[in-house]
């Protein structure tokens, strides 16, 4: 019986609070806040209505230290579960440091200037986490998240040694919109247009954005483009699994999607340094994330489903073997039960899940932990439970 703070309410939070009311006897007390209260409100209502159980809403503005501690002094919880913007890390984790407050994320930092997923801002707090006696849980959604869990469930079960790791992200979703972001416009496209980058015998090697590109085949869904690019699950993979000669993560893009991709970059619009319009600065990427969908919005005539699993090669009793798991979520599915679609729902659930793993101890410990440094096996029970059930094949090919 806790009581917990969830800040962000986008899709993904959306799919938290959902979550969170349907397992009452874990979080006995919960807590929504976001900058713009009304969304809150709206999510409290609806989980009101649909599940009959009550959250408590608040405003608070996640890039300040002292409004941060002064709500979490008011609530006082025992875990935050922060799916609010990557760039506000660091500010609600310093927040439970002074709060003595333990924490938990969905996806690592980023700085406003520069898009860059990295960990170092993170990892800094280890020692301050430690003497506080609290736990920071990094990247607890499903990539990063999940795919983490089920390549620690696969070396704890299946592989002497994990060698060759590929994440394969797959959506094979239609939400009718000519062109959409599956989650905030300005963190999804800073993501998808940096370069790319994989591990490959003790290097990082850095790509042209998009510029290894393979038809990879996806349960339910058949054969896709997917294309190599950096995800920040690769850094601290790499850093726990010492024995991983190469380490990809492949997406799936449509030609359309990577056209109107080209001419937000080649028109400015995707850039994140501030323009004068009008005697007012602007973000170019900003605006346009103020004149796309709402990724909220979505769900309702969303089509289709998710597909994503880690690719392994390795050795078990001296044998070369190949393992492939993955989870496919299906769009609708995720709308009738929570009002997200998919991409927010393969993302909340682990939230939920991770958070459930503090709070009842089977994760534990002092300081900042990637999620794959936990024993995997009660998450990946519950996955099966809490709406993303896994498959696993062996010895097959696994096409990359």
């Amino acid at each position: 019986m806790s009581r917990i703070l969830i800040i962000g309410a986008g899709g993904v939070g959306r799919v938290v609070a959902y979550k969170c009311a349907q397992n009452s006897d874990t979080f006995s007390d919960i807590w929504m806040a976001s900058r713009t209260l009304s969304k809150c409100d709206q999510i409290a209502k609806d989980v009101k209505s649909d599940l009959g159980i009550e959250i408590k809403t608040a405003q608070v503005d996640a890039d300040y230290v002292p409004e941060l501690v002064s709500l979490i002094k008011e609530i006082n919880p025992k875990l935050i579960i922060n799916v609010a913007l990557p760039y506000q890390d660091l500010t609600i984790m310093d927040a439970c440091l002074a709060t003595g407050t333990h924490y938990l994320d969905t996806a690592n930092y980023e700085p406003k200037d520069e898009a860059k997923f990295e960990y170092k801002w993170q990892w800094a707090y280890q020692d301050r986490f430690k003497e506080a006696g609290l736990t920071a849980v990094l990247g607890c959604g499903f990539d990063p998240g999940v795919t983490s869990i089920y390549t620690a469930y696969a070396a704890k079960h299946h592989f002497d040694e994990i060698h060759y790791l590929d994440i394969v992200d797959c959506n094979g979703g239609d939400h009718g919109k000519a062109f959409a972001t599956n989650f905030n416009p300005e963190i999804n496209i800073r993501e998808v247009t940096q370069k790319g980058k994989y591990y490959e015998n003790g290097e990082w090697v850095e790509t042209n954005p998009h510029e290894i590109r393979k038809e990879l085949s996806y349960p339910n869904i058949g054969e896709r483009a997917s294309y190599v690019i950096y995800h920040e699950e690769l850094e601290s993979l790499v850093k726990n699994f010492p024995s991983l000669k190469r380490a990809r993560f492949w997406m799936t893009f449509g030609d359309e999607y990577l056209t109107h991709l080209r001419v937000i970059q080649n028109i400015g619009m995707a850039g994140i340094e501030p323009v004068n319009y009008n005697g007012q600065e602007i973000v170019p990427l900003q605006f346009l994330k103020a004149v796309l969908p709402d990724p909220g919005s979505l769900g309702e005539n969303y089509e289709g489903e998710t597909s994503i699993g880690c690719r392994i090669k390795g050795i078990k009793d001296g044998k070369e073997t190949t393992y492939y798991i993955y989870n496919n979520c299906k769009h609708q599915e995720a709308y009738n039960e929570t009002g997200a679609q998919g991409v927010s729902y393969t993302t909340g659930v682990p939230a939920m899940i991770g958070a459930m793993m503090v709070l009842n101890g089977e994760w534990s410990g002092a300081g900042v932990f990637n999620v794959e440094e936990f024993n995997p096996d009660p998450f990946m029970d519950k996955l099966n439970t809490e709406g993303l059930p896994w498959h696993e094949q062996h010895n097959i090919d696994l096409e990359v």
